[in-house]
């Protein structure tokens, strides 16, 4: 695939292959270039090589899980100093992984997706885990149960699921059980979609509806069978006054979900959306 494709069409051929075969680190350093259209890939994606070529030379093979753990930590984060943007956690620099690996800071998904591209290409089994409020890495490998849990946001410190237990008692104060469930894998695809809807909350945070938008449409190409994504491009799109295509939008969900608890009151807002756009035109 060549690097001068457009972002939103090379995107979506990546996203034709099977999800283990998607690379993670080109798919979100395709994602950044719409914020940074002429962003090359190639030298981003030979520095994560990079990367995995050092920590492969310090792996003696036969190591175990925590050893190998143990090696990636030191490297990205004593070494190369790779931290949580703690200060500045809402800045959307921590959701472009360009941005993250200039300057070495991140939130926990972007942080955690450099983890899973350096252990992949340095053979290290992991694989991501969409936990709520602060994305996690598991090592995935078969020489041991699932229980290691890594968060890279903080710096790759080890957690039991007693501790991530703790974590989301103390972030929903019981509003989201915690269930095992919550710790399983989650697919590329689903990363990139978190990536997304991170990237799309801080622009709505902002109010910056150009950009939300522009994300919006990313998370339909993601999941075109997903009505919610249509809604919610729906409502990004009359805010910015694209009424007909927010109403285009609005009855693609409505006939897809006609009774759903804001089918009403969307009903009524597509109808005026309707009304408006000859008037607009």
């Amino acid at each position: 695939m060549s690097d001068t494709a457009q972002p939103r069409e090379a995107l979506l051929a990546l996203l034709l292959l099977p999800d283990q075969a998607i690379d993670l680190a080109q798919a979100a350093l395709l994602i950044a270039r719409d914020e940074y259209p002429d962003l090359d890939l190639g030298p981003y994606l030979d520095r994560i090589d990079a990367m995995a070529e050092t920590v492969r030379g310090r792996l003696r093979g036969g190591e175990g899980a925590t050893s190998r753990i143990a090696h990636l930590n030191r490297y990205l984060f004593d070494e190369l100093g790779f931290r949580g943007n703690v200060a500045e956690y809402d800045d959307p620099r921590n959701s472009y992984l360009n941005d993250v690996l200039d300057r070495r800071l991140g939130i926990p998904i972007t942080l955690s997706i450099l983890y899973l591209a350096v252990g992949a290409r340095s053979g290290v089994p992991l694989a991501g885990v969409s936990f709520p409020g602060h994305f996690l890495v598991r090592y995935a490998g078969p020489d041991l149960e699932d229980e290691i849990l890594i968060d890279p946001f903080h710096r790759g410190a080890l957690l039991t699921p007693e501790q991530c237990r703790r974590r989301l008692l103390e972030s929903f104060g019981g509003r989201i059980a915690f269930h095992p469930a919550l710790l399983r894998r989650a697919s590329h695809r689903e990363i990139l979609e978190r990536t997304l809807n991170n990237l799309k909350a801080g622009f709505e945070g902002r109010r910056d509806y150009p950009r939300a938008l522009r994300v919006q449409h990313r998370l339909v190409a993601l999941r075109p069978d997903a009505v919610e994504a249509r809604r919610d491009r729906g409502v990004i799109e009359a805010r910015l006054a694209l009424y007909a295509q927010a109403a285009d939008d609005l009855d693609a969900y409505l006939a897809a979900r006609p009774a759903a608890p804001d089918a009403a009151a969307l009903r009524k807002q597509a109808l005026r959306l309707r009304m408006i756009a000859p008037v607009m035109n």
